[in-house]
């Protein structure tokens, strides 16, 4: 049975107070993010699209985000799965089949879209970064990165009046990996806890 592994293919953010004026744009909007947003939370929804843009998967849970290098995300339909990632490990937990995976996590925003939304940096150093055309009231961003090994070609993010709102990720065999964000928070205070993990006794550990 398939699961959903969002690291995504892995991937990655409102009590902050306003500027006067809105981003003019999807990099301005981008920018914003990546200096202003140190933690984020908020609900998901994710569609795998094939390269007929025909939806083959769908998932759906909430996630936690905190720079650097600390995320979660709780899958809850169709099957649970937590993805924790606390600064220095990767957890993945599969409810269903009680297993748990552990390894390393890597430092840089080039691991992961979910290390991309997590991580510090330069933007430009990792990826080469052009506006797109407004859609669907959203302002959009593409992030193409400079790696050949990155396991995907592009990234796609629709800032709506300057909030993030959809990332959509594109690998080399066409397919979209689709997340839209609802009900956000960002800047919020994430107790220290969310971004730990401790195997629950009785399950399989692969890994360390």
């Amino acid at each position: 049975m398939k699961r959903f592994l969002i690291l995504l293919p892995l991937l990655f953010l409102t009590g902050l107070t306003q500027a006067a004026e809105a981003p003019r744009s999807g990099i301005d909007s981008l920018r914003r993010f990546f200096s202003e947003v140190n933690s984020y939370s908020a609900r998901f929804t994710q569609v795998v699209l094939d390269e007929r843009l025909s939806p083959i998967q769908e998932s759906s849970g909430t996630l936690w985000i905190e720079r650097p290098n600390k995320f979660r995300w709780d899958y809850e339909k169709p099957y649970k799965q937590r993805i924790v990632a606390d600064g220095e490990r990767l957890w993945v937990y599969d409810v269903g089949l009680q297993q748990v995976s552990v390894r390393p996590l890597s430092g840089g925003l080039n691991d992961t879209p979910a290390m991309l939304l997590a991580g510090r940096g330069r933007l430009e150093d990792n990826f080469t970064i052009k506006p797109l055309s407004m859609q669907n009231d959203s302002e959009w961003v593409q992030l193409s990165p400079r790696r050949k090994d990155s396991g995907y070609e592009d990234i796609r993010i629709g800032f709506a009046q300057g909030k993030l709102r959809v990332l959509e990720m594109v690998d080399g065999f066409g397919q979209v990996t689709r997340v839209t964000f609802q009900s956000s928070r960002e800047n919020p205070r994430i107790e220290p806890n969310r971004f730990s993990f401790t195997p629950p006794e009785g399950v399989d550990v692969v890994g360390e």
